[in-house]
């Protein structure tokens, strides 16, 4: 237990001072943490709304973030060039989740296009119907895609940093939502980079 906590500890760590320095980018976490938490109250009542939502407010506004916000330039926190840190990402790096996002786009366009699944599912008879499919298409992708990551992880590292990276990508909602409900505070100072004093020389 005290490896596995030093261990997501560690990683979440590593997430926070080398990938979130934008205090648009925090908030567009904490916007993100709150309505995962709300599809994960949801995904006991209707998994395919749940998903619905955790994939088109809380992926889109987490991703966005990511893509737009944060800086990708040399970063002077942690000494490390942006090239470095895409290297050794834990989890879903810029790459891959160019392919994860591509794959969650094409999913309805595969329904629309093909609304059997070529015979694996009913077709929708409407726009409700149409959604819940699109809605358990993106449930089976997340799951999809943490496993694979896992996976991967195990392949080029150890089992353990797969399955130690998979509880923290499940319960980030709620550490991001501790760590970022300040963000949207210091944005509205007009503080658009976090000083990052409490990583520094660590």
């Amino acid at each position: 237990m005290n490896r596995y906590l030093q261990e997501l500890k560690t990683q979440r760590w590593d997430d926070h001072r080398y990938y979130h320095h934008s205090r648009i980018n925090q908030s567009l976490h904490l916007l993100s943490a709150i309505f995962f938490v709300i599809s994960y109250g949801l995904l006991f009542i209707e998994p395919a709304w749940a998903a619905l939502l955790a994939w088109s407010v809380s992926m889109t506004s987490r991703q966005a973030g990511h893509f737009f916000f944060e800086p990708r330039g040399y970063d002077e926190v942690n000494q490390a060039t942006d090239e470095h840190k895409e290297a050794i990402k834990i989890g879903y790096n810029i790459r891959r989740k160019i392919v994860l996002l591509g794959v969650w786009a094409a999913a309805p366009v595969v329904l629309w296009l093909e609304p059997t699944l070529f015979g694996q599912i009913a077709a929708a008879g409407n726009w409700l119907e149409f959604l819940h499919d699109v809605g358990i298409s993106w449930l089976a992708l997340g799951v999809a895609g943490l496993l694979f990551r896992v996976g991967q992880l195990w392949i080029q590292q150890d089992m353990w940093t797969g399955l130690v990276w998979a509880s923290k990508i499940i319960t980030d909602p709620f550490h991001d939502i501790m760590l970022y409900y300040k963000a949207p505070l210091a944005l509205l100072r007009g503080e658009l980079i976090d000083p990052m004093t409490h990583a520094r020389h660590r």
